[in-house]
């Protein structure tokens, strides 16, 4: 398994910048560190990804920059995730440890998380809501960083850095389209624009403002998926959704065929059963990806107050929508509920049709389930405003560096859903006899109108932020001088997550809930040493002491080792202890009700078959927070200033991690715990209550292996051949409380977690055309809830081929996905792994750029 990638990209690649021709002398800030150093490399290991490389990767936002790193595991959504409480959104899960373990600055400082969270307890940073055009370079660092940082960054941390000086006004449009289907367009345009210099004028300006539109993509618009017939992939079957029948018996039907529905053979659909139903195709109502427009700003000012002060002002501006299809029409049958706000619970909601109602002939009140195809698909959109205002000065004093800035940021949503129903005029329209469900075409537009139902719900997050720290050299050693930083922090982390009117007082049917309402203080103290022990050998120590609110104390050490044992050869590793704080959601005001399935053995109807339930999640205000231990061990060889070879291991070994306890072990211990399940009056799972708590240990380890060439070809210009490759050794958690570490490494048991991820490009620079051809590579994994199932890796091509067409003007054609390739089968999801693939197959795209 190890030898086939890393061949396979060794022939065309090579990675980490130069040691050997590192002759910057200017002191600078990577991303890990307080202190100022010469060294381009440190003890830990940083991906680099400069303006020239988001050019040349052909990505039309920073979050599909970012999330084609190969550190990106899994765990991490992006607007696939139409399902999410965060829809339109995008983060990002080094080491797939989650989102909430990433840590995302802007010019190094924080950011305020998305108003809401994702899966009800991923507290994390919208990527989506980040300027792209203003983006000089983003760093990636890979190893904990709690000591320097804070609680979030048990992962890593990604450090996206915008100009701070830019000359001349540069603009861009780029146009394209997906060819699967009936195709997606996408179009998008970006202006930067600076003058003034630091150096020369004392002062400098920075604008940017970059803007993206791009259509909805049904499944009904995709070839492959759009019948919803699996039939001939392992495990699958046709997917559609049988509706409109009596007694909870699909096969006894209600009315005749209307709207979408058609007859199907109730085995085709499930396994096992026989006689026909009605059912209907659920692709023309799944949106894939949702159509979506966005428009960031960014408007940065440096001013020199003297020869060793600056004072600075960020301002980050940003607001995108997402529209999707919701879903079907709701359907109406046993287990439909509305939220009881008094007692915080749901209530079941009674479907009989009465005696005398048009549709029941009987003599007794009749059990049925009918969609309500008339009143058309359920639709979504979620608007965010997304800023930062940030200002500081900077300098230096009496021998010290310092930089101290106060900032607020914040996340607003507002999410509009229509064409839900109206709990209290459903029940008197079907006391009434006023609504035909059996021929829906007979309903009025007046009934149709009583019945719909549209909401809005807010959320708010907000993120103040006091930051200071200074560095200074204390003393010359004989191996160099002895490095100090040390520096506070204090920052109130707010969120309200609300739920609509229409939730909150029963009136709407199936509600789906994410209440969340808290806000924290956390002030904290840190300090880190630079100490060089002899010559080419430098040792970094670092603490933390984090202060919060709502919980209490932590401290997190940090000690690194950077040793240059050649000029070719470096040797480094670091050893750090990190914790994560409970979310808000986990610890404060926070009630959740979700949807999802579960296979019951003890379901008198469907033993073996997955079937809908409610989740009830509430929070935890005994949570402890999550402890972990990170170990880094890496090594750089330069053979030559053009080549280099970096390999990386890692190791996280995280304690208490906090989760829900799996509705499978809930369902599994009923007996012992009959509280937590609640059945209807044929003994099937309507709702399983949930509560966050410390679950066990999770051991996540493995390797990064970073590779560069860069080949001189004379006349035939100049190639540079690039890999980064990461490869999962273990992802060790316990599937239920108490049970032993199951390895989730190349399978799925804990969201799919491929043992190996890899980009691998090629760059041809020959006069004026520059070319760029990209590999990217997932691995393959074990579905582990089908029998002899297996997920086949997939690897995709892009091309990005630039023209030159003059010295101000430059054309670019981008292809995604070259060769037009699949998503890989997953009967889990019931057709491919949004988090590993992207349905929309190849995409073309023309760009234009010209500098002034």
């Amino acid at each position: 398994m190890l030898i086939k990638p890393l061949a396979i990209s060794l022939a065309v690649a090579s990675a980490l910048p130069s040691l050997a021709a590192a002759q910057e002398l200017e002191r600078v800030i990577v991303t890990g560190s307080n202190i100022r150093t010469t060294q381009k490399e440190g003890a830990s290991a940083v991906q680099v990804i400069s303006a020239k490389d988001i050019a040349a990767s052909g990505k039309a936002s920073i979050a599909d920059v970012i999330r084609s790193i190969s550190a990106n595991s899994g765990n991490s959504y992006n607007e696939q995730y139409t399902g999410s409480f965060s829809a339109g959104t995008a983060g990002l899960s080094l080491r797939g440890i989650g989102q909430k373990n990433t840590l995302i600055l802007v010019n190094g400082k924080r950011v305020s998380p998305y108003a809401t969270a994702q899966d009800l307890q991923e507290v994390f940073v919208d990527l989506n809501s980040l300027p792209m055009a203003a983006v000089q370079r983003i760093e990636v660092l890979k190893d904990g960083a709690s000591s320097v940082y804070g609680s979030d960054a048990v992962a890593g941390v990604v450090n996206i850095i915008l100009y701070k000086e830019f000359k001349g006004t540069e603009l861009s449009a780029q146009v394209g389209s997906s060819t699967e289907g009936t195709g997606q367009s996408e179009k998008s345009a970006a202006l930067q624009t600076g003058f003034g210099s630091l150096a020369k004028d004392g002062y400098s300006v920075v604008f940017s403002l970059d803007a993206q539109q791009r259509d909805k993509l049904q499944q009904d618009q995709v070839a492959w998926m759009a019948g919803s017939d699996f039939r001939g992939n392992a495990n699958g079957a046709l997917a559609w959704v049988p509706a409109n029948y009596l007694n909870n018996d699909p096969t006894k039907l209600l009315g005749g065929l209307q709207g979408p529905l058609q007859l199907q053979p109730y085995g085709a659909i499930t396994p096992g059963k026989s006689g026909t139903v009605q059912a209907y195709n659920n692709a023309q109502y799944k949106t894939l990806i949702p159509g979506i427009s966005r428009i960031h700003s960014s408007l940065r000012g440096t001013l020199k107050l003297n020869e060793d002060t600056e004072a600075y002002a960020d301002l980050l501006y940003g607001h995108s929508r997402a529209d999707q299809t919701f879903g079907a029409p709701l359907t109406v049958g046993s287990g439909l509920r509305a939220w009881n706000n008094a007692r915080q619970q749901l209530d079941n909601i009674s479907v009989l049709l009465p005696v005398g109602h048009p549709n029941n002939p009987g003599a007794t009140p009749l059990p049925f389930t009918a969609t309500l195809f008339d009143l058309g698909a359920r639709t979504k959109r979620d608007s965010v405003d997304f800023f930062r205002a940030l200002a500081g000065v900077k300098g230096a004093l009496a021998g010290w560096d310092y930089d101290a800035s106060v900032g607020r940021s914040g996340s607003k949503l507002e999410e509009t859903v229509n064409n839900f129903v109206n709990r209290y005029e459903f029940e008197k329209v079907l006391a009434e006899g006023s609504y035909n469900f059996a021929d829906q075409s007979r309903n009025s537009e007046a009934v149709r109108n009583r019945l719909r139902l549209s909401t809005l719900r807010p959320a708010e997050s907000t993120l103040t932020t006091v930051d200071f720290n200074a560095s200074k050299e204390l003393a010359g050693l004989p191996a160099g001088p002895l490095g100090f930083a040390f520096g506070a922090q204090w920052r109130r982390e707010e969120m309200d997550s609300q739920t609509s009117t229409a939730v909150l007082s029963g009136t709407e049917l199936r509600p789906a809930i994410n209440i969340i309402q808290g806000k924290r203080d956390v002030a904290a103290l840190f300090a880190e040493f630079n100490v060089p022990v002899v010559k080419d050998l430098n040792v970094n120590l670092a603490g933390r002491a984090d202060r919060y609110s709502d919980f209490g104390s932590a401290f997190s050490p940090k000690a690194s080792a950077r040793y240059q044992a050649a000029q070719w050869l470096l040797l480094r590793g670091t050893v750090s202890r990190g914790f994560r704080a409970p979310s808000l959601p986990e610890i404060t005001n926070s009630t959740s009700v979700s949807y999802g399935s579960v296979i019951d053995p003890r379901d008198p109807i469907t033993p073996t078959q997955a079937r809908g339930v409610t989740n009830l999640t509430i929070a935890n205000a005994e949570l402890r927070p999550e402890r972990s231990g990170n170990v880094n061990l890496g090594v750089v060889i330069a053979p030559s200033s053009d080549s280099s070879i970096g390999v990386d291991y890692y190791r996280i070994r995280t304690k208490g991690v906090i989760d829900t306890e799996s509705a499978d072990n809930i369902i599994a211990n009923e007996k012992t715990a009959p509280e937590k399940v609640v059945r209807d009056a044929q003994g099937r799972i309507q709702t399983l209550y949930r509560q966050y708590a410390n679950q066990g240990d999770r051991l996540v380890s493995g390797i990064d292996i970073d590779l560069r060439q860069r080949l001189g070809l004379g006349r035939w210009g100049k190639l540079a051949l690039n890999a980064q490759l990461s490869h999962v050794f273990k992802f060790e958690a316990p599937l239920a409380l108490g049970e032993p570490l199951t390895n989730g490494a190349g399978n799925n048991y804990f969201g799919s977690i491929p043992k190996w991820r890899g980009v691998t490009s090629a760059t041809w620079d020959i006069g004026a055309w520059a070319s760029t051809l990209t590999w990217n590579y997932v691995d393959g994994y074990e579905q582990t809830t089908r029998e002899n199932e297996r997920v086949k890796p997939v690897g995709t091509l892009d091309a990005n081929v630039g023209w030159k067409v003059t010295p101000a003007a430059t054309v670019s054609f981008i292809v995604q996905n070259l060769t037009d390739k699949r998503p890989s089968w997953d009967s889990s999801t019931a057709f491919f792994d949004f988090t590993q693939a992207d349905p929309r197959g190849r995409t073309a795209a023309v760009k234009l750029n010209y500098k002034f």
